[in-house]
């Protein structure tokens, strides 16, 4: 199973730098204990990203919670994130020919979120020139999402600073979902990245 949900036990797997990376669970010059706080977001909310992998090599993995455990987006611009909102703070590409794992990534964030009855997600977002190169919008360590990349999952703007956004996805809470409705198609989509495609019924005789 390539995707597997981020959690004490699958940290490992990621590069060096996320792991001791707090940037988002810390404010000012305070710092914070990454374990504890591991242990912490699991025991209130569970999961806290989706890693991606291939055997054992890590491509791409996406880290997110309830927005009040990353005191970092209480001062960023466009901010605060919403209380309510699981807040997707930070992605790493490693593979640079596997561009389409941070979709599949975020598509896994979005059919988890749906499942578990959560309103909706918010992620931090910068309008880049259009002659941005690749690696300037997605490769190794993004802790602010491209504003295009965000808009094709349906994200639509909250505030804006500048060049920065906040961006906030409905998940419709506990209502039910359309079948054509783009949640409804992202969670189906999640779930065939996660068990693979439903099966082909074999053509009448």
């Amino acid at each position: 199973m390539p995707i597997q949900h981020l959690t004490g036990a699958t940290e490992p797997r990621r590069p060096d730098v996320c792991r001791s990376c707090v940037w988002w669970q810390t404010q000012g010059q305070r710092t914070t204990d990454k374990r504890r706080w591991i242990q912490g977001v699991e025991d209130e909310f569970g999961a806290w990203g989706e890693v991606y992998l291939d055997g054992d090599r890590h491509v791409a993995s996406l880290q997110y919670g309830p927005a009040p455990a990353f005191p970092r987006a209480r001062t960023l611009p466009a901010g605060p994130a919403s209380d309510d909102a699981v807040l997707v703070t930070c992605a790493y590409l490693s593979d640079p020919s596997s561009p389409w794992s941070l979709q599949s990534l975020f598509l896994a964030c979005i059919g988890a979120c749906h499942e578990r009855g959560l309103p909706a997600i918010e992620a931090f977002a910068f309008v880049h020139a259009a002659e941005a190169e690749f690696a300037e919008r997605f490769l190794h360590h993004r802790t602010v999402f491209p504003r295009d990349f965000l808009a094709d999952y349906g994200f639509r703007t909250l505030r804006s600073a500048g060049r920065v956004e906040l961006m906030r996805l409905e998940l419709g809470g506990l209502q039910p979902v359309a079948d054509d409705g783009f949640v409804a198609q992202a969670v189906r989509r999640a779930a065939e990245i996660i068990t693979g495609p439903p099966p082909v019924p074999a053509p009448a005789s």
